[in-house]
């Protein structure tokens, strides 16, 4: 076998080239000349080893049982000794069971088995030196079966630990090149699944984006139909209107605010009910308050006469903006700035409220409705698929990053052991 080790070692060849799925089978033709035997007598000293353990296993029930025997006597010479050695009987039962043989016969589950017998029998050992001295001269004769039993347990240790050190430890490389193949294999059939799910998830994901495009487009459609298309543009002139507002009332924000909060202190602002829940409206929608005036907005027009009577005395404004606030009040109660807008808010808010009111838009806002739902349905959906594509495509690399690794690992270890040159493609 040392000189077949000799010729593999030395063999040395172009770049072999092999296919991830012919890389075990090429192995084993090139290499089963010396692993296999290597392997099955690897097996057979496992199972004489297996054999022993169980041999000892049987001298030590004999020692259990005929201490047992001796304990039920009650002889008062006797009864020491052997509660001695049937507590030492169970002890070495217990060891015995233990020590566990492997299934599966490698490199590593026969270096770990080695281990094990090693570590019970030097324990029973060390047992045995301490306690069949203080047994004797007592079951002389069951103690020599067991000795004899345990040399030949130690004696098959000890050719089972040189066969690990001297032949199995040379193809260790081998054996575990062998598993690497085996693993390259389940790697790439976790690849080819990951690829199935890429695939899957992808088409999902593209024909949500269908359906997610045709939902926006139908959207789209009935908000361009007639009625509804009038009050889109309706709602776009509101919110025209409604910075148009703000941006006139701008000076006296400020003002207002002050005045509501003395308002709400008791203060003597001299606002009614109804004008301080109108300066409220004014504060939060401008557009809308300003809209529902009547003609002449009377209700902004008491208010702004209040304000510019509480402002010297109660408002506390500062210079500037009490300055600005005037001009303001100035504008909308003497010159009448606000007429042309307030005219055009309220023509707009009448339109958006005819157009709100047919019953063609409420049919469309119930068809804008449902495709609201189903949109969100649609993008819910997409929201799952595109983190399921993304936990895929992460789990696809790892794979790929792993057979890679095999692939090297396996190229590296043939070279250290056969001094052969391959590539897995």
């Amino acid at each position: 076998m040392a000189h077949e080790y000799l010729l593999l070692g030395t063999r040395l060849s172009d770049t072999t080239r092999l296919s991830s799925k012919d890389v075990k089978n090429w192995l084993e033709r090139e290499t089963g000349s010396i692993f296999n035997p290597v392997h099955a007598k690897a097996k057979k000293l496992l199972g004489e080893m297996s054999k022993a353990l169980n041999d000892l296993s049987g001298t030590s029930k004999m020692l259990f049982d005929n201490s047992e025997k001796e304990i039920e006597k009650r002889n008062m010479k006797t009864y020491k000794r052997a509660r001695a050695l049937n507590k030492l009987a169970r002890l070495f039962l217990d060891r015995t069971k233990q020590v566990r043989v492997p299934d599966n016969v490698t490199y590593d589950s026969f270096g770990k088995f080695v281990q094990e017998t090693q570590k019970a029998l030097i324990v029973i050992e060390v047992d045995v030196r301490n306690w069949f001295p203080r047994i004797s001269p007592f079951f002389i004769i069951d103690r020599r079966k067991f000795l004899v039993v345990f040399e030949k347990a130690k004696g098959s240790l000890e050719e089972l630990h040189g066969f690990l050190t001297k032949e199995y430890v040379k193809t260790k490389t081998l054996e575990e090149t062998f598993q690497l193949a085996d693993k390259l294999k389940a790697l790439e059939e976790q690849l080819a699944n990951a690829d199935e799910q890429k695939k899957r998830t992808e088409n999902e994901r593209v024909s949500l984006e269908k359906e997610i495009a045709e939902a926006h487009q139908k959207m789209a459609d009935l908000r361009s139909k007639g009625n509804m298309s009038q009050l889109s543009q309706a709602s776009g002139k509101i919110d025209e209107l409604g910075a148009e507002v703000k941006q006139s009332l701008r000076h006296l924000q400020k003002p207002f605010i002050k005045l509501q909060s003395l308002s709400l202190r008791g203060g003597g602002s001299g606002l009614t009910q109804d004008e301080l829940a109108k300066l409220n409206q004014y504060l939060e929608n401008p557009f809308e308050a300003f809209a529902m005036e009547e003609t002449g907005y009377p209700v902004l027009k008491e208010i702004l006469q209040k304000l510019d009577r509480s402002m010297s005395e109660k408002l506390k404004l500062k210079p500037e903006k009490e300055r600005k606030a005037r001009q303001a009040i100035d504008n909308i109660l003497r010159k009448n700035s606000l007429a042309n807008l307030h005219q055009r808010c309220v023509e707009v808010m009448r339109l958006e409220k005819q157009l709100s009111a047919s019953a063609e838009v409420a049919e469309t806002k119930q068809g804008l409705s449902k495709l609201q739902e189903r949109l969100e349905d649609l993008n819910r959906r997409k929201r799952i698929v595109e983190s399921e594509e993304i936990a895929i495509r992460r789990a696809h690399d790892e794979t790929l990053e792993k057979i890679r690794n095999c692939k090297d690992e396996i190229e590296k270890n043939i070279l250290s052991f056969m001094n052969r040159r391959i590539h897995i493609d």
